[in-house]
Parts: structure tokens; sequence; C-alpha cells
């Protein structure tokens, strides 16, 4: 993890240039296949144009699946997963970074604990394909004691009938105990089956909210932002906010990566906190992402702020030293819109104002324009 454009923010601060996304038509294929290319830092030969046009000509495909599975969280195709994907990537791939690609979010190492996940994952999956094959067993094994039952009960009916009175009785005793002890074995069997789609409907709902956390900071993860929002209904006010951690690569550079993760963890509970209402997730690296719904622009710049302001008093110090860190800041953009527009296009205004925050000397909050 490290500060989000920091070179290319003062490049700019040098020159003079105002950080502004371009406009971009949603609907434009060619406009969204040079994002792709911007965001993977692939060039635009043909074999990578040919890639991200089969990845995003058909958003349902396999191929599109596959590559939102890899890049969610933020982060970036590398080019083994490309090829591994049946792409091709062609020598100097790489692209002069944009205000998109500014930050291209490297491949988190796989933790214990999501690696724990996805073998608990992987379990459930297990543990239901097995119910589904024992419940179909079941149900085939009373279907077939049901028949022989009726098979049963129709010769014991004509034995009745061809006997005296005292054998017809005990045919009937007979019939009787046999059907008591058949139906209480089904109605076990079916309610052991009950219990366990109980319990793995109970796990499959746990598992379904830890896709939707992010490991570390317990907030709602990339994939939950989306989902919320996408979930929103028109034409209903929303404001996004982009909340990036300054000068994170610093922290973990002199105090190390677990004093990094405690402090993601404490500014990601600040922001929580402070902004009432909102949704805020861990959008990927040190980056938050903030949804507000029913309040205007000025309540939104507002809450923001004072979560901004919270944030950068508060004294963080290495508790395994108790040396002081000093003081961490954030810089954040928000863009106003409403539901109905794309989610890509909003979320990127807010991320140009909030890099419009860091040219103008971070720990600040802007609108987009």
């Amino acid at each position: 993890m490290r500060d989000r454009g920091d070179a290319l923010v003062a490049r700019r601060a040098n020159v003079g240039m105002v950080v502004k996304m371009p406009e971009a038509d949603p609907v434009n294929l060619f406009d969204a296949i040079g994002m792709f290319l911007s965001d993977h830092r692939l060039s635009p030969e043909p074999a990578h144009y040919a890639f991200a046009h089969q990845v995003l000509s058909d958003p349902q495909g396999a191929l599109a699946q596959s590559v939102a599975r890899l890049t969610d969280g933020g982060v970036r195709l590398s080019h083994h997963d490309i090829a591994e994907l049946g792409g091709v990537v062609t020598a100097g791939a790489a692209v002069t970074p944009t205000v998109r690609s500014v930050e291209q979010r490297e491949p988190v190492a796989e933790n214990p604990e999501d690696q724990a996940r996805a073998e608990q994952a992987e379990l459930l999956m297990a543990r239901a394909e097995l119910q589904v094959c024992d419940f179909t067993d079941t149900v085939r094994s009373i279907h077939a004691e049901t028949s022989g039952f009726g098979r049963d009960l129709a010769a014991s009916a004509a034995a009745i009938q061809a006997a005296n009175p005292v054998s017809a009785l005990d045919h009937i005793a007979q019939l009787t105990s046999t059907m008591i002890e058949r139906v209480h074995s089904a109605e076990c069997r079916l309610a052991a089956a009950e219990r366990e789609s109980d319990q793995l409907r109970h796990a499959l709902e746990e598992a379904r909210g830890f896709a939707r956390q992010d490991p570390l900071t317990k907030l709602a993860n990339r994939r939950a932002f989306d989902e919320a929002f996408d979930s929103l209904k028109t034409p209903a006010p929303v404001v996004i906010a982009v909340c990036d951690i300054d000068h994170f690569k610093r922290v973990n550079d002199e105090f190390g990566h677990a004093v990094g993760d405690r402090v993601l963890c404490a500014v990601g509970r600040t922001l929580a906190a402070e902004i009432e209402g909102a949704l805020v997730a861990r959008y990927g690296g040190e980056e938050f992402a903030v949804l507000l719904t029913g309040v205007d622009v000025d309540a939104a710049l507002t809450a923001i702020d004072r979560a901004r302001s919270a944030v950068a008093a508060r004294r963080f110090r290495a508790r395994e030293t108790d040396t002081p860190i000093g003081t961490v800041t954030i810089s954040a953009g928000i863009a106003v819109g409403t539901a109905g527009e794309l989610r890509e296009m909003l979320y990127a205004k807010a991320d140009a104002a909030m890099y419009r925050a860091k040219a103008a000397g971070r720990n600040r909050v802007f609108r987009a324009g």
C-alpha cells in the first residue's frame, strides 16, 4: 500500500495543471476500452485492445465475470492473469499513468484470515452439494418404501379377505405396526435433512456477509458498496465521497505493515462514527468510499470535513515501541448526482476531486466541479 499519486500530484502542481477527469460517454465502448487499458497499465496494442474489447463488449460473459472476480477490491490485472485468461501481453505493456491509473493497486498478499475464509467457502459449497445428494437419496428411499408399502398393503388386503376373522385381525395388526415403523423412519430422516438444511442456510448467510465485508477493517468492501449504490431507486439524490489517507506509504515504510493496518482500521472506524447514516466502505488499499443518500451537497461536505478533522485530531503511536507516528490526515473529494447515474462515472468525479485536494496541499475536502 502506498500514498496515492504523490509523484503525479507533485508534477502537476509544479506545472500548474488542474487534475480533471475527461468527460466520457458511458455507452461509448471505445472510451470504455481506453479506460480499461489505462486502469490495467496496458499499452494500446492490437492484442490488448482485442482482449479489452472481448471483456467489455459482453459484460455478462465468462471472460468478463472472471476479470470481475480477479479485480474485485481494486486489484489490477497482472500479466499472468491476462495470459491465463487467454490474452496476450506484449512487451512494454505499461502505459503512461493517468488520473485513473495513478494508483494501480497491487495485489495484496493473501493473509491467513482471507485464506481461512476461502477455505470456509469451499467447505460450504462441498456441504451444499453433499446435502443436495443426501436429500435426493432420502426422497428416493422414501418413495421406494412408499411404493413397496403400497404393494404390501394390496397383498395384505387380499390375504385379509381370504382369511378367517382371527387371521384377519392378525394381518391388520401386523400391517399397522409396519406402517407406523415406516412412517416414523421417514419422519426421522426428513427431520434430520431439515436440521441440516437450516444449519447450512445459516452458514451460507454468514458466508454471504463475509463476502461483502473487508476482512481487515470489518467495514463494507467494494462489492458491498457497489451493490448498495446499484440498489438505490431512481431518481434519489446521492453523494459519493472518496477519502484517501495522505502519505500512507511513509507509515508502512517507517513503522511496518502491522502498524499501517491498525492505522487503516482506526481511520475506517473514525469515518464510520463521524458520518452518520452513511455507508463507509474500504474500496481498496488506503482508499475509503462513502455513500450518502437523502442529504444535500452542503450537508455532505460538512459531514466529510468533520470526519477529516476527527482523523487529523487523532494522535497515533506504534503500539510495539510507543513511538509517535505523527499526524495522519486524509484528502477527500465528493460528487453529487442521482441514483440513476452510472456509478463508475460519479465515482470518477469524486476521485478527481480527491486528487485536486491532494494537489492543493492534502488534508482537505474538495467538491467535484
